[in-house]
């Protein structure tokens, strides 16, 4: 067909595709009378389409073989099918092995497809749905390979109805509508801060439960900004990754997709819930026509789009009232999310959702040009019923002048702020990927890039560039980079200073920052000098700023809290949690205060009000936040520690247990998070003296973190340090040595951060003690040298136990004298850190009395025997035992050495006994006892 003939057959085929079959078929015949040539072909077009409608109804890959209601899959049982597209099918199933009741939604690759891109695409959901922990994203719950080879994803199975079928069907009204649309921008945003972007969000995506919980689904084609594999726009099978109606521009072009995709997609699902229709009038509604009104056309306003042909006049002056509802400020809020161009929507999801936020407490909105008169009435809307008398509104008028020149002052610089930052992050970004020689930038490049951008192009926006500091500040102090954070710390303290136009907020969250930093370095003092002064200051504000105040409350405490000011602390901390009660928004900070009093009780003591303060804390998130929360992990941790120092191991067991599945839903099974837990549970192994059991937890632990991050990183100190300490309980010292060696090499060449330091005492420790209890003193002494310098280096840090074990080691190479003051330093140090019968301080005590006891001082045996019968069980059960065997052995040992022989065998032999029933593995204390015993029985 040439393009004259297509030329004059288009728009007829167009008008007869609008009619209805009776009017299409009268058409049809006045057309033949005209042209029978002409209505043939139309005849024979018209019948394509009928066939195009069969053709797609048809499934474009065939199912996978055997798979069908009551199949098993893996350890599930199908039941029914729900859905199914181009990747597979999704079926309802449950646990074929009774391991639990919930039900799940089953995605089943199809098998036997020779696209490696579905396949890709497949992993690549499983990859993203572990990354994700959201209440309004449905959860990853299992993954695997059938025994058939088939894979499959079993996901959270959501009972809901796509949010526009359920505004519809349940009347929604449009403030709810806009509150469930912020709820989905939240899971949006927070699949975006994991470098996510969905990439296909639509209604039927978005469900919404018969409670009115809105879930987000379906990652199927969503895409890793920071996966270097390509994530095409169209599968194998040639079927487009998205859904055409909610598509961006971009996405039609074949352009790359940034978060600003999930923007335009938001849009059209925000432009839905306001109007119920689609943002373009389309005649065919086939897809060239959608591609092009997409790419092309101006969507209708939604206080236009709901003004539609009715029947009645009641409708007619509902859609009139609708429309004046969305006329302004939400007409131009979808307007700016579905712009053509990325950069002239919201910047990110959050901004969507902030301004829809505005418009809910009458603020101006920025998708608003910031006019001055659009400002005012937004102020007089605000507070309507404080200008109901003319005097009031005399009076606000007669200052309105002044107030609307200041703020056209301050708009202008807003607007200009804004723009700079807003081209400040595209520009960043842009080049993010680009490093030397097409290489991608690692993140302390991005980071030293972004400063580096910053300092010139926000030059002239101070406040912008002090904001962008303390972000950048916050992150190197979540990457351990203690000394660059203090340098762009100081940098922003700078700008603030010389800048006089800072808001409170900023001049808060800086000292916040500052604060916590000092802290973290281990200068608690520093930290409440800094921010004594201002607690004022944060009073006046809390009103303004409840979140600042907040913040700042909560840091001042946990720095009082380091100085052992635990009244003070106490008070900061019921300060912040009455704020953040009363705002009912920040959940989460106010969970953490619950833990912050939580952990003053264990520093008292109480350990019983501890546990009731965890588990209300723990009870509060999971009602107000959800259960898959990663703070639910750190409760689960403290809530074991606890339970470990009341003497109940089996109980802590089971609570970290419960917590290692948790944090490997949320985290992910090789996350250091779930190691961190593992860890945790291998503590209370040693506690228990079941070395077996803890020796192959950490070799998986090791395994896991060898090939993930390979056999340098700092994270593979720890897990040497473990293995060390149990080999050599094991005697093992070669075993021993090499993974203590291998620990202290790691940390010496790790970061010159506060934490690397802690991490290098800790591996100095931990070889210098194993050396020192197999008689290596020599070896030991230079190691515990190094480590009286680290410490010396780190203001705050706790000195004791390094100045017990150097004493021990320097008495046993017969340097008494220093030997000996070094333990009473080590013993006051412990008694004023941690309590004169904490264990720190007792080992300290129990070094010193060894000496005495050696001399033939009866007090020295005395007291060894006073603590020798310490209770065993109990509360602190664990920490205790060990001082007491300890004390037992030594004071046996003194009584040999005086001559007392029989009474000191007859301690020794109940020692051993104590010890056989406990220790059933061995240990590197009871070979010390048969030492005792055999030198004392000789």
């Amino acid at each position: 067909m040439d393009a004259e003939r297509w030329q004059r057959l288009s728009p007829l085929l167009d008008a007869l595709l609008e009619l209805e079959p009776e009017a299409r078929t009268r058409r049809l015949q006045s057309l033949r009378d005209e042209d029978p040539g002409l209505a043939a072909e139309l005849e024979a077009l018209l019948a394509l389409e009928g066939d195009n409608d069969d053709f797609l109804s048809e499934p474009l890959v065939m199912p996978p073989a055997g798979v069908g209601s009551g199949a098993e899959v893996g350890p599930y049982r199908l039941e029914s099918l729900l859905g199914e597209g181009g990747m597979g099918q999704v079926w309802l199933a449950s646990r074929a092995d009774g391991l639990y009741q919930r039900r799940v939604a089953l995605k089943l690759l199809r098998p036997g497809l020779t696209s490696n891109d579905l396949r890709l695409r497949f992993t690549r959901e499983r990859e993203i749905l572990a990354r994700l922990a959201h209440p309004n994203i449905a959860r990853l719950l299992d993954a695997g390979i059938s025994g058939d080879g088939l894979p499959y994803l079993a996901l959270e199975y959501v009972d809901g109805t796509p949010i526009t079928d359920y505004c519809r069907e349940h009347r929604v009204p449009l403030a709810q509508r806009l509150r469930m649309f912020r709820q989905i921008c939240d899971a949006v945003s927070h699949a975006h801060a994991n470098l996510i972007v969905h990439r296909d969000l639509k209604p039927s995506n978005i469900l919404v439960t018969p409670a009115g919980e809105v879930r987000l689904l379906d990652f199927g084609i969503a895409k890793l900004l920071d996966s270097e594999a390509p994530a095409p726009e169209q599968t194998g099978t040639g079927m487009r990754a998205f859904t055409l109606h909610y598509a961006a521009p971009e996405q039609i072009r074949g352009e790359p997709v940034t978060t600003m995709t999930d923007v335009y997609s938001l849009g059209v699902v925000l432009y839905e819930l306001l109007t119920s229709s689609k943002p373009y009038r389309l005649k065919r509604h086939s897809d060239a026509e959608w591609e092009e009104a997409i790419l092309t056309a101006d969507p209708v306003r939604p206080s236009q789009a709901v003004l539609r042909d009715t029947a009645t006049a009641d409708d007619r002056a509902a859609q009139r009232r609708r429309g004046r509802v969305l006329a302004g400020d939400l007409d131009n809020i979808a307007l700016r999310a579905l712009a053509k161009r990325p950069e002239q929507r919201y910047p990110s999801v959050e901004a969507l959702a902030q301004d829809i936020g505005r418009f809910e407490a009458g603020r101006p909105v920025m998708a608003q040009p910031q006019r001055l008169g659009y400002r005012f009435r937004k102020y007089v809307a605000r507070h309507r019923w404080a200008l109901a008398t003319g005097l009031v509104v005399t009076l606000v008028l007669s200052t309105a002048l002044a107030l609307i020149a200041w703020q056209a002052r301050e708009a202008v610089a807003e607007a200009a702020r804004a723009q700079a930052m807003q081209d400040f992050m595209i520009g960043l970004f842009e080049n993010a990927g680009r490093g030397r020689e097409g290489e991608p930038l690692d993140l302390d490049s991005l980071l030293d890039g972004a400063v580096e951008r910053g300092n010139l192009q926000l030059a002239r926006e101070p406040r912008a560039r002090a904001e962008l500091l303390g972000v950048i500040a916050r992150l190197r102090m979540g990457l351990g980079d203690q000394a660059q954070a203090r340098a762009l710390l100081e940098q922003q303290a700078a700008i603030i200073a010389q800048t006089a136009d800072i808001p409170a907020s900023l001049r808060l969250e800086s000292l916040v920052l500052r604060g916590r930093l000092a802290r973290q370095e281990g200068d608690a003092a520093a930290c409440v000098t800094l921010l004594e002064p201002s607690l004022g200051d944060a009073r006046r504000e809390q009103a303004q700023l409840p979140p600042q105040a907040a913040d700042f409350y909560s840091e001042l405490g946990r720095c009082r809290q380091a100085m052992g000011a635990r009244q003070g602390a106490r008070q900061m901390f019921e300060r912040a949690f009455a704020v953040r009660r009363d705002m009912r928004s920040d959940e989460v900070g106010t969970v953490q205060n619950l833990i912050d009093l939580a952990d003053l009780q264990v520093e008292d003591g109480e350990l019983q009000a501890a546990l009731a303060g965890y588990r209300q804390a723990g009870e509060r998130l999971q009602q107000r936040v959800g259960g898959q929360h990663g703070l639910q992990i750190d409760i689960g941790r403290r809530l074991a520690g606890v339970q470990r120092r009341l003497g109940r191991v089996e109980e802590a067991i089971a609570t970290l247990r419960a917590t290692l599945q948790l944090s490997a839903q949320v985290s992910g099974v090789g996350h250091e998070t779930t190691l961190g837990v593992r860890e945790q549970l291998v503590a209370l192994y040693l506690d228990d003296n079941r070395f077996a059991d803890a020796q192959a937890q950490l070799a998986e632990i090791h395994r896991e973190r060898l090939q993930r991050l390979g056999p340098d990183d700092p994270a593979m100190i720890s897990s040497h340090g473990l293995l060390g300490r149990v080999a050599w309980e094991r005697n093992d010292l070669s075993t021993a040595l090499v993974h203590l060696h291998d620990a202290l090499r790691i940390a010496r060449t790790a970061r010159a951060g506060r934490a690397d330091q802690e991490r290098l005492v800790d591996a100095l420790l931990r070889l210098a003690t194993v050396l020192h209890e197999a008689g290596r003193d020599r070896d030991a002494l230079p190691l515990l040298q190094e480590a009286r310098q680290a410490i010396d280096a780190m203001p705050g840090a706790d000195a004791s136990q390094v100045d017990r074990l150097l004493g021990e080691v320097e008495i046993a190479l017969d340097r008494g004298d220093a030997g000996r003051a070094r333990l009473q330093r080590a013993r006051a140090e412990a008694e004023r850190r941690h309590g004169a019968d904490s264990p720190q301080a007792l080992r300290s005590e129990i070094a010193v009395l060894r000496e005495g006891a050696g001399d033939g001082r009866p007090a020295a045996i005395a007291r060894l025997d006073a603590i020798a019968r310490m209770p065993r069980d109990g509360a602190r059960a664990s920490e205790v035992r060990p001082v007491a065997w300890r004390a037992a052995a030594f004071a046996a040992e003194a009584r040999c050495r005086q001559g007392h022989v029989e009474a000191a065998l007859g301690g020794l032999e109940q020692l051993e006994t104590e010890l056989e029933a406990r220790q059933r593995d061995g240990s590197a204390l009871r070979r010390d006892v048969t030492a005792i015993r055999q030198a004392c029985g000789r």
